[in-house]
């Protein structure tokens, strides 16, 4: 099992940063490949970003890349998405998810784990 907490959400105006992160415990984080989702109010959950378990390589949806920079800290357990020039349709929960192995995939359903969801609220 594998559990994940996130941290760092909030309310920002449209062009602020925020970042958020989330703190995996009961697995070998080293082993798992990590991913950001979002889902807005009325709409289907969405890939936001992942990165592979060793870290070397990151995947974005085309909505927020050149925005937004996935990492992790294989050391710390941690996974953070640094989220800069906000925009309002950015606003969602976001949901940290971990799936084993090294493969970035965009499918929700083939996550294994989740968090319980952090709010992002970008007012315009």
């Amino acid at each position: 099992q594998v559990q994940l907490v996130e941290s760092g959400g909030g309310l920002v105006q449209a062009g602020e940063s925020l970042r958020l992160s989330c703190a995996a415990s009961g697995r070998t984080f080293s082993s798992l490949t990590m991913s950001w989702f979002r889902q807005a109010p009325g709409k289907e959950r969405e890939f936001v970003a992942g990165i592979t378990d060793s870290g070397g390589m990151t995947i974005y949806a085309d909505s927020v890349k050149g925005r937004f920079t996935v990492s992790r800290d294989n050391a710390k357990n941690t996974v953070s998405l640094e989220m800069n020039r906000l925009k309002a349709e950015d606003t969602a929960v976001y949901y940290c998810a971990a799936r084993l192995g090294f493969v970035v995939s965009k499918t929700y359903d083939l996550y294994n784990y989740w968090g319980q969801g952090a709010q992002v609220t970008v007012s315009s």
